[in-house]
């Protein structure tokens, strides 16, 4: 389905590019030409606004079913680290194509995105303007997104995705229970036409999916980019308003840089901390394993809308200590509690259901899954005006 997703957006990419212009005076333009003149300009558009982001959400469960079924463990470790670099070329994609409508919404989006880059220690101020070509976001910033998205990411990704499919066939195919890898029982069966057919139903209905969608939705655009008028509340695009949700809670250096590190490297080094091949191919390890990701999800589900309750309406520790440095008192004691009650949920859990390591590891990444979820719905429909918590719609 992501490579159905990646080909589909190859093909209509470049049939905007006939229409479309990379500068501000005329990208705005261009579009709304390429919605209302053009035969078939608004569906081609449709078609590749919505399949970027399916393409988020399909590239992101992809990446949980290897998780959830221990797919990467010898020989498949390589490939781990592969996919997640070809995961992380799907949001730069979508994140670089954003701003190409150059609309209000693309505009402010992507100032609140670069405006991140500022909380990074010591070169903050010199990455933003290195990503925006200047001070502000215009006319570079735009050309140089343009060139990321119609250039340089796609030749990454046909540089990645050969090797990823690649170190598939080489390990023998998508992971199975170890009771079912005894390949001398085993009934093969051809690739042509058991698989291949598989793979095209699959492939047709979601194609018939993503067209149904580009029928009735159209792609979002609103009036064309006002640096001087900033919509209110101004919000980041939705596979980043997770990210969005945690400023409004942690000292952005924490929010934006400290923990999104902490988490990327835990997930690049998942195979040497969760490291048991036995149970390789079983979807969530065991029964067990099942019932602790229930716990953890419900956990989640609870304590996190709970917190942002709580941090909104109540507790202010800057107010109740403020002389202590903003940094510490959002920032460092924050973050220390969390990892305290994810070391206390840890030790609970395997403590709790007799489990192993895997299992608990497995049972705390559902914990931090679920909650990332939940911030990024709150940050999506539950923030209005000034950001403040509104019921959605």
């Amino acid at each position: 389905m992501s490579l159905v997703l990646f080909l589909v957006m190859v093909v209509t990419g470049p049939l905007l590019l006939f229409v479309y212009e990379p500068h501000p005076a005329r990208a705005y333009d261009s579009v709304l030409v390429l919605q209302n003149q053009v035969l078939f300009g608004r569906f081609i558009r449709n078609i590749h606004h919505w399949s970027g982001n399916v393409l988020v959400i399909v590239g992101f469960l992809h990446l949980l079913r290897v998780f959830f079924t221990g797919g990467f463990h010898t020989p498949r470790r390589l490939n781990w680290i592969f996919g997640l670099l070809l995961f992380f070329l799907i949001l730069i994609a979508n994140f670089t194509g954003y701003l190409l409508p150059w609309d209000q919404l693309a505009f402010w989006a992507i100032t609140i995105c670069t405006s991140m880059l500022s909380y990074l220690p010591g070169m903050g101020q010199w990455a933003q303007t290195i990503v925006r070509g200047g001070e502000e976001v215009g006319p570079a910033t735009l050309s140089t997104f343009f060139t990321f998205h119609v250039v340089i990411i796609p030749v990454c990704f046909f540089s990645v995705l050969p090797f990823h499919f690649w170190r598939v066939r080489k390990a023998g195919g998508v992971v199975r229970p170890v009771s079912d890898g005894d390949e001398k029982g085993e009934k093969k069966l051809p690739v042509i036409p058991d698989l291949v057919l598989r793979e095209l139903v699959v492939a047709m209905g979601l194609m018939a999916f993503i067209l149904c969608v580009a029928l009735f939705f159209d792609a979002p655009l609103q009036a064309k980019a006002n640096p001087g008028l900033s919509p209110n509340p101004a919000k980041a695009p939705w596979f980043f308003s997770g990210l969005q949700e945690m400023l409004l809670h942690f000292h952005p250096l924490f929010s934006v840089w400290i923990i999104p590190v902490l988490v990327a490297g835990s997930l690049f080094a998942l195979p040497l901390i969760q490291n048991d091949p036995a149970t390789t191919g079983i979807w969530f390890r065991s029964q067990k394993g099942r019932r602790m990701g229930a716990v953890a999800a419900a956990a989640a589900l609870i304590l996190v809308p709970l917190s942002i309750l709580g941090s909104h309406y109540g507790f202010d520790a800057s107010a109740w200590l403020p002389r202590v440095p903003k940094m510490i008192i959002s920032g460092l004691f924050p973050l220390a509690v969390i990892l305290a009650a994810l070391s206390g949920f840890y030790v609970l859990m395997k403590r709790r259901f007799g489990a192993s390591h895997v299992e608990t590891i497995q049972a705390t990444f559902i914990l931090l899954l679920m909650s990332y979820v939940v911030l990024t719905i709150t940050g999506l429909w539950f923030r209005g005006e000034g950001m403040a918590l509104v019921l959605p719609f």
